[in-house]
Formats: structure tokens, C-alpha cells, sequence
């Protein structure tokens, strides 16, 4: 096995990727004030898996993740999200939840938000008693919180032939979407039309009466993206 990493290596192998040019594009596009280094998903992705397969323990693995975090460099904060995205999850595996479910309220980016929620639809689906914390979320000031409510619990619309298991956090989410139609924040309104889209592609009829129960409190471009799919 590899040499663990440390957090100032690890920053030190990201910024030796860096592409000025890139970073100010990127910087442009995201507008969250932070440091960019301009790297691709592929580096960011790549560098992550290495760092996590050298890892002895998820101790190591969650303070090499808030190292990277405090950095507040972009990258640093994608790839810190990235090191939980492993299928197999190990005994230690609580410490990467508690990680995760600490970083959410911190969450102001789209990207960053969406590399963290990998590793939390994993640990999710291994303890869907998770839920009840997302519960609480949908309920949080904070957009980027009540967000993740709904992209950590994507995994739950995959399967064509649900469990009773998924069939009850279906239930759950959608509860959670009637609640939170009237939101218009525009990430909010997409989340839950994401979810919905997704939900649709193998459970049609739950979706369409869902859209005819609440549809109408959605903005126009939610409803037609939920309902993409449908017939």
C-alpha cells in the first residue's frame, strides 16, 4: 500500500496541476469567492481516488478531507468529497458520515455540494435510518441543506423493482417535495424536479400523480423538467 497522504501534500499535488487561465474561467462561472486552480474532474477525481486507496483508516481519510477542506481552494473541496465515494464501506465507515453530515451546512456551490452528496448517497443507502436526519434538513434555512435532502437521496429512484425499503423513502422524499413546492429558490425548484425526473423513468404512475397532486406549485421549467420522461 501507498504512504498516506497528508493534507499539505495533497494540496501541494493539486496546485501542481494548476492552469491560471482555467481557474479565472472557472472563477467567472462559479462566482463563489474562493481560490481556483483550474484542474479537470478527471485530475481532481483521479488524485482523490489514489489518496483514499492509501489510506489506512477513515480517521486518516476524514481529517485529510477537513485539511483539504479549510483550505477553501475549489478543487481541494471537490476532491475532499470525492474520498468517500468508495462502493465498500469499511467498520470506521460513521466517521465519513459525521464528516459529510457536518460539511452540509458549509455547502455554497453547486459542484462542491454534488461531489460531497457521492459519498453520502452511499452511506445513506447502507443506513437509510439516515433519513430522519435528512428530514431535518428539508426544515434548514440554509438552500444548499434542504438541496441535499434531495440529491443524497437519488439512489432510492434507480431501481425498477424497489424494495420495500426504497419503496418507503420514496415515499418519504415525495412528502418532502409536496412540502417544499412552494419554494422558488431556483435550486430547490430543480432539485426536486431532478428527483422527480428520475423517479419517472421507473416508476411513471407514482410521478404523474404526484405532478397532478402538487405539479401546479412548481415553476413552469420544474414541471416540464419532471415530467420529461413521462408518456
Amino acid at each position: 500500500m501507498s504512504t498516506p497522504i497528508t493534507p499539505e501534500e495533497a494540496l501541494a499535488a493539486l496546485q501542481a496541476h494548476a492552469d491560471p487561465e482555467k481557474a479565472a474561467a472557472m472563477a467567472a462561472y462559479h462566482k463563489a469567492a474562493r481560490s481556483y486552480l483550474g484542474l479537470s474532474n478527471e485530475i481532481t477525481g483521479a488524485l482523490a481516488t489514489e489518496w483514499r486507496k492509501a489510506s489506512p483508516d477513515h480517521a486518516h481519510l476524514t481529517a485529510l478531507a477537513q485539511g483539504l477542506w479549510e483550505s477553501d481552494i475549489f478543487e481541494a473541496r471537490i476532491a475532499a468529497g470525492k474520498l468517500f465515494i468508495q462502493a465498500r464501506m469499511r467498520p470506521d465507515d460513521h466517521l465519513a458520515w459525521e464528516w459529510i453530515n457536518q460539511t452540509v451546512p458549509q455547502f455554497d456551490s453547486w459542484a462542491i455540494a454534488d461531489a460531497v452528496a457521492q459519498g453520502g448517497q452511499k452511506r445513506l443507502v447502507q443506513h437509510p435510518t439516515r433519513l430522519d436526519t435528512l428530514e431535518g434538513w428539508t426544515n434548514a434555512e440554509h438552500l444548499w441543506t434542504r438541496r441535499a435532502a434531495f440529491t443524497f437521496t437519488l439512489p432510492f429512484v434507480k431501481s425498477r423493482h424497489p424494495s420495500a425499503v426504497e419503496q418507503a423513502a420514496r415515499a418519504r422524499v415525495l412528502d418532502w417535495a409536496a412540502r417544499l413546492a412552494d419554494d422558488h429558490a431556483w435550486f430547490i425548484q430543480k432539485a426536486i424536479a431532478w428527483w422527480l425526473r428520475d423517479l419517472s423513468k421507473h416508476a411513471p404512475d407514482t410521478t404523474r400523480a404526484w405532478l397532478d397532486t402538487h405539479g401546479d406549485r412548481l415553476k413552469p421549467f420544474a414541471f416540464k423538467e419532471a415530467a420529461r420522461h413521462l408518456p
